[in-house]
């Protein structure tokens, strides 16, 4: 028997995905053009695109496959988990492109967005960041709301990443990189304002299996291969070649030591000594986070294992102690953990990037450079809570018709079951 909801969903979801695409139709037929530059050397620039082309393939690979088979973890939600991150996915990088090209243009056209497989990158990244921030509303939202939650946190990030290069001359790429914090944060405020008392201290159907489980590594092993190409995709192969490099073998190393750490920290902090699949799997990618955030100054291998030792051993604990914390202190559920797995080890990243740079330069300018360094994170971190306390203000309203407590983290609200169709 079908929820006494779903029609309200039907003459929502629809509408709001019908409308959306085609504005985005529109946009794209007045302003979005495909980048054609007059090549001078034609074998560079075939392999230019040959590498750029394969990073793209990697973050694609990451955002769908990755975190679609991560979200499969809850037993009763994998529809839900891998559908919904499809959704949001195809629709947020449409919104990055257009947000991308109107407030970050790469090359000063008449009006025009051009896009370039750069451009596509960084709408990927942008993605990224808004399947972040849905991780931790996972199973208590419909998909309407996630869309709209998705389009604001694009939004949100891509008009922090413009403040920061525009006021305070950030580092393009480490704007970017910063989408880990953005995300984590916005998400986490968007979760505590639409806390629900019905799945307090933990909801019936909240819970993994075998099956599951495994689905859900399958996607941390595609988010664990290709995070390399994740970090490194926005640093210029010719410019830049040695700090590609470096960026490469650093996130390797970060990730190998995660998931070390994971595995020894799961074991001694279980009062059965045994392993949790969960931890492990959000642990072994702490290091890719914070390794992410602090790439610009990490040169050698063994600073790389350390800032992964430190992510995995913050991760694992605050995933094993924190989570229900947060929930009975600050009555915030984190369904995927993202405060743990994405915001503190962002910002543990931020802070080795800081004392790394801080012991490479001179006296004179490190005051200067660690002003500009905090003010950068407390611009990201104070637009995040911010929008996401908004956001989350705008989706409580009745109007886009939320699941009822009794529905949360369950695919039959929006899914069809055949085998469960009642014959008349």
């Amino acid at each position: 028997m079908a929820p006494q909801y779903a029609p309200g969903l039907r003459s929502r979801l629809p509408l709001v995905a019908f409308l959306l695409e085609t504005i985005f139709i529109l946009l794209f037929v007045f302003f979005v053009k495909i980048e054609q530059h007059e090549r001078t050397d034609r074998e560079a620039d075939s392999k230019l695109f040959i590498s750029s082309y394969a990073e793209f393939q990697d973050i694609h690979v990451m955002v769908f496959m990755g975190f679609g088979f991560l979200a499969t973890f809850l037993v009763r939600y994998g529809f839900s988990g891998s559908g919904f991150n499809m959704l949001l996915a195809a629709m947020a990088i449409q919104w990055a492109v257009l947000m991308n090209g109107f407030l970050l243009p790469q090359h000063h056209y008449r009006r025009e967005i051009h896009i370039s497989m750069k451009s596509v990158i960084e709408a990927e990244l942008c993605a990224a960041s808004a399947l972040i921030a849905m991780g931790a509303v996972h199973g208590k939202t419909n998909p309407v709301q996630l869309l709209l939650m998705a389009l604001v946190e694009v939004t949100g990030f891509v008009v922090n990443q413009w403040v920061l290069r525009t006021l305070l001359r950030a580092n393009p790429v480490y704007s970017v990189m910063l989408l880990h914090i953005f995300g984590a944060l916005f998400g986490v405020m968007v979760s505590w304002v639409l806390y629900r008392e019905g799945i307090e201290p933990v909801h019936e159907k909240e819970k993994t299996d075998r099956k599951t489980g495994l689905f859900a590594m399958f996607g941390t092993l595609f988010l664990w291969m290709f995070w390399p190409s994740f970090n490194s995709a926005l640093v210029h192969p010719r410019r830049e070649r040695g700090m590609k490099l470096t960026v490469i073998y650093g996130t390797y190393l970060s990730l190998a030591v995660s998931v070390v750490m994971g595995v020894s920290v799961s074991v001694l902090s279980s009062s059965k000594g045994k392993m949790n699949m969960v931890h492990i799997q959000s642990s072994a990618l702490s290091g890719g986070v914070a390794i992410g955030v602090a790439m610009a100054a990490v040169h050698t291998p063994w600073i790389a294992m350390m800032i992964g030792f430190c992510a995995s051993l913050i991760s694992a604990l605050g995933l094993r102690y924190m989570k229900n914390h947060m929930l009975f202190a600050f009555e915030c559920h984190d369904t995927c953990g993202v405060l743990n797995v994405h915001a503190i080890p962002g910002i543990l990243g931020w802070f080795a990037h800081l004392f790394l740079r801080l012991a490479s330069i001179e006296s004179t300018i490190a005051v200067q450079f660690a002003v500009h360094h905090i003010c950068v994170l407390l611009i990201t971190a104070c637009m995040s809570l911010v929008m996401g306390t908004v956001t989350g203000l705008f989706l409580k309203w009745s109007i886009w018709r939320p699941q009822q407590d009794r529905k949360c983290f369950d695919d039959q609200a929006f899914w069809e079951f055949p085998n469960l169709a009642v014959q008349k």
